[in-house]
């Protein structure tokens, strides 16, 4: 097998860097409106339960509070915004629909492929 000439390299290189790689999923949780701090509170004990079961299951990645107060974001192990969706789905706040839920598939940032690409 011959190795593959510069432009053939080059232009591997290029596909993976525009290839998207999906290593886990952003969840931005946002209250709905209309909905009351008592209706959110009243559901938090057993929310809370199950996003540390999350967590200790090596679901939950990473889980911050939003600085607006209107809700959180979380980091979540999943393949695709599908499983992501499905792990959101089991959780209380989820069930009421009382939070909206925005999706965002993450992984590694695609050029630093260039940088340690062989020319």
């Amino acid at each position: 097998m011959t190795a593959p000439s510069p432009a053939q390299a080059q232009s591997q290189v290029q596909a993976q860097a525009t290839s998207p790689i999906t290593t886990g999923v952003m969840v931005i949780l946002t209250v709905k409106p209309g909905v009351t701090r008592e209706q959110v509170m009243a559901v938090m004990p057993d929310e809370i339960r199950q996003t540390v079961q999350l967590y200790l299951n090596g679901k939950l990645r990473e889980w911050y509070s939003r600085s607006d107060g209107r809700g959180v974001v979380f980091l979540l192990d999943a393949r695709d915004t599908a499983e992501a969706h499905a792990i959101m789905e089991g959780l209380p706040l989820s069930k009421l629909d009382i939070m909206d839920h925005d999706y965002i598939a993450v992984g590694p940032l695609l050029p630093l492929r260039l940088l340690v690409a062989k020319p």
